[in-house]
């Protein structure tokens, strides 16, 4: 794969997994907030899950940059595959993955745990992950009008979000 071959085929997997991390903060802003706590729990495992398959996403992507075979589509990936091909290549990325397989798969999306810090913790360790296959200079990736205007309106909804928090506390 040549390099350009390489930013297109980047710009296209990050795009896709930074869409499954905004679904995933979309889904969690719904789950409203309880104190240090978020409120309701099926938007809380809903968001985890989520952001757990957009990490995923990017690792197969990674994966596919380094040589490594991805499975067949009929066979389920484990979480021993990913560590065990990590751990040759990348222990930052490894450490990341522990983090974000514990709270985001297990505690979040099993266990339903609410904490938003935790929470937070998770989606840290996945956007970690997720930069790991930023492309060095982005293609655009054409997405629909009702996508961008989407995509404007979570923006949006998001600084405004900050903003109430940050004088909230």
């Amino acid at each position: 794969m040549n390099r350009e071959e390489q930013n297109a085929f980047l710009s296209k997997e990050y795009a896709e997994s930074i869409r499954y991390m905004d679904n995933a903060k979309e889904t969690l802003r719904k789950a409203g907030m309880d104190g240090l706590n978020y409120a309701d729990k099926k938007y809380v495992r809903t968001a985890c899950g989520t952001a757990y398959n957009g990490l995923l996403a990017a690792l197969d992507a990674w994966f596919v940059l380094k040589g490594i075979p991805i499975p067949r589509k009929k066979q389920r990936k484990s979480i021993e595959y990913y560590t065990f091909n990590i751990a040759k290549l990348d222990k930052k990325i490894l450490s990341n993955l522990d983090v974000a397989y514990d709270v985001l798969h297990l505690s979040g999306y099993y266990d339903g745990i609410l904490a938003v810090k935790v929470i937070e913790g998770g989606f840290g360790a996945a956007y970690a992950i997720i930069e790991k296959i930023k492309p060095e200079t982005p293609v655009d990736v054409q997405e629909t009008r009702g996508g961008k205007a989407k995509r404007a309106w979570n923006a949006l909804l998001i600084s405004a979000a900050v903003m109430f928090m940050r004088n909230r506390f």
